[in-house]
């Protein structure tokens, strides 16, 4: 009898929420399939402006500043997930998957618990009323990126409903900026967070292979005197 491996069980990207103070999960949703592509952003918070600060150019940047950047690049995600309630006839989903969008599009709302605090606070003639602090939201796509994230877009298509309009099937485009130092208060275990997702990405560029200037054609001479 042929024998074959045992195929590894895949790992699940998902939102995991943390209680910021105590670092205990209070929530983890686990992504049913996992996105087929993401799209990824960088913009780097340069230090100067787009161009020079004279001499004939267009910019009104300072050129001593060119090669300076202020702080972490800002960086987004987006990508598309499926949630299927047909793939899992084994599980009970008397109101189809309302729990799973419900979930969420609850990580972009407040509590009714959260409105009514902020309605009593202005009644009493609270003169500023704090915003209300949402949980500590993490991404995770495997162990090499666990990311603090803030949602900016979630749109849903619904695509499919039971006999009683109950959603069965939809798509979610989900958007993310990654939150940084520079967007979280010093000692914010979110920035602590960032910190050691941006020390997985220096490990990892670290363990690239280097390339060499005989490759693009060069010479150290060329890139010393100038003259690439």
């Amino acid at each position: 009898m042929t024998r074959y491996p045992d195929i590894p069980k895949p790992i699940r990207s998902g939102i995991v929420l943390v209680d910021p103070e105590r670092g205990t999960p209070q929530r983890i949703i686990v992504l049913q399939f996992n996105p087929d592509t993401l799209e990824r952003s960088l913009a780097p918070q340069s230090a100067g402006g787009s161009g020079d600060s004279g001499g004939g150019g267009s910019g009104g940047g300072d050129r001593n500043e060119a090669l300076r950047l202020k702080g972490p690049a800002q960086e987004t995600w987006k990508f598309t997930a499926e949630i299927d309630a047909t793939d899992q006839f084994e599980v009970a989903a008397p109101d189809g998957i309302h729990p799973q969008l419900a979930t969420l599009e609850m990580l972009v709302q407040p509590t009714t618990a959260q409105l009514r605090e902020a309605t009593r606070l202005s009644r009493k003639g609270t003169i500023e009323i704090t915003p209300i602090e949402m949980p500590l939201t993490l991404f995770t796509w495997g162990s090499k990126r666990v990311m603090p994230v803030r949602l900016t877009e979630l749109s849903i298509t619904e695509s499919a409903f039971d006999v009683h309009l109950n959603p069965i099937r939809a798509s979610l485009a989900v958007g993310m900026k990654v939150l940084t130092i520079s967007d979280l208060p010093a000692g914010h275990r979110g920035a602590e967070l960032y910190l050691a997702h941006l020390a997985q990405k220096e490990r990892l560029a670290r363990s690239a292979r280097a390339g060499s200037l005989g490759a693009l054609g060069l010479t150290g001479a060329d890139i010393g005197m100038g003259r690439a």
